[in-house]
């Protein structure tokens, strides 16, 4: 009976100290269902995959080599359109807007929209006549609000890689820009409420006064890709296919461009395996909370740190991830064998004593520390209260 207790309580303590590993998995299952970028088979000329919170570039393929865009102008006119008039403003379309060329919603010379209605059916049904009422409502002239556009791209976004010469995106041989810049532009867009909301739209009714049905989205995407959010397609003979796909999983949002597709439907699969690539193998995670403190030590002189807002990063879910922080406030990060890059510059305060941030995982670490040290003091009682036992009962046999 003493043996088998012994045995009994051995095998207990082994798997006391085993369930340490427990909720710590090796990163062995995630490197056997990692992707590389190399297995993407992207068919356009140019492609690009950002998370649309950090702007990490998660895929790219000739990112920075200009390209027609065809519609997808009309985000950037979009954009502009929200930002420098009201919705409710009346636009009253003119000779030209009316006849312009291409993909229309087939508004009326002299009719009267409010400028809401203008912007849904320039995003969603990729109207040129909507987008040339637009900018003559706006500043006078297509020409004259193509520099708006451009103003906003470079002075807001800080793109130096595009130049526009029209609200709509017809072909015009000085009207380009990259897919790298596209991305940016997106992600820009996307966080105007009313622009996410329009782009995000499958069908709206439309009542015209020479066309009375329901705008549908041009961008299949929103039909055939779970979570998808936006954003726009387009097409001119010169341009091919572009489209720039958004869509949201587990709060992550990711944007794809991808520009002179030969085909429709080879866009849209392109920006598919962009998209499940992006969600299969990247993460968010914190780095920092809102008026977190870190501190950076040198001998005996401390230095202390704070940040106005969280800091989020994205990476690679099967790799480990390394913070440094050094004398000047400067935040890096370093992924498994990738160089370190810095994500965030932090502004010092003065504190009397700071104290660092605790870690969680050394918490953990001491924890488990501290049981393993009561239950090998436990097995050393056991030892010692079976041996005696034992040898009580053994005397008491002697005298028997």
């Amino acid at each position: 009976m003493i043996f088998v207790l012994q045995h009994v309580f051995r095998v207990l303590l082994v798997i006391v100290f085993l369930s340490g590993l427990v909720g710590h998995p090796t990163n062995m299952q995630a490197a056997e269902n990692r992707q590389d970028p190399q297995e993407l088979d992207i068919h356009a000329k140019s492609a690009i995959l950002i998370d649309g919170l950090t702007g990490t570039i998660l895929f790219a393929k000739n990112e920075n080599q200009t390209y027609y865009p065809a519609s997808i102008t009309k985000i950037v006119t979009g954009i502009v359109a929200l930002e420098a008039s009201s919705p409710d403003e009346i636009v009253t379309v003119s000779k030209e807007a009316r006849y312009e060329d291409g993909t229309r919603v087939f508004l009326a010379e002299g009719e009267q929209v409010p400028m809401m209605k203008l912007i849904e059916g320039l995003l969603m049904n990729s109207g040129n006549d909507a987008a040339t009422a637009i900018a003559e409502h706006i500043d006078g002239s297509k020409e004259v609000f193509a520099q708006r556009m451009n103003q906003l791209v470079t002075e807001k976004i800080g793109l130096k890689n595009t130049q526009f010469r029209n609200p709509h995106g017809l072909f015009d041989s000085e009207h380009y820009t990259t897919a790298k810049d596209m991305a940016l532009i997106a992600q820009y867009a996307m966080k105007n409420p009313d622009f996410r909301r329009i782009v995000s739209t499958k069908t709206k009714p439309w009542n015209g006064e020479e066309w009375k049905s329901n705008l549908v989205n041009h961008n299949k995407l929103l039909w055939t890709y779970d979570g998808a959010t936006g954003i726009k397609n387009g097409f001119t003979d010169e341009s091919r296919f572009t489209l720039v796909g958004s869509a949201m999983r587990n709060g992550m949002e990711l944007i794809g461009v991808v520009m002179k597709s030969a085909t429709s439907n080879e866009s849209y699969s392109d920006i598919t395996q962009l998209l499940d690539y992006g969600f299969g193998n990247y993460e968010r995670k914190q780095i920092m909370a809102a008026n977190e403190t870190k501190t950076y030590s040198a001998g005996e002189i401390i230095t202390a740190f704070v940040t106005k807002d969280p800091i989020i990063v994205t990476v690679r879910k099967d790799e480990v991830l390394q913070v440094t922080l050094d004398e000047v406030g400067n935040l890096s990060v370093k992924e498994g064998v990738n160089p370190s890059r810095i994500i965030s510059r932090l502004s010092p305060i003065e504190v009397a004593e700071p104290k660092p941030t605790p870690d969680p995982e050394l918490e953990i670490k001491n924890e488990t520390n501290v049981w393993r040290i009561l239950i090998t003091v436990l097995w050393f009682l056991m030892n010692l209260f079976i041996g005696m036992v034992a040898w009580a009962i053994k005397e008491k046999r002697k005298t028997s």
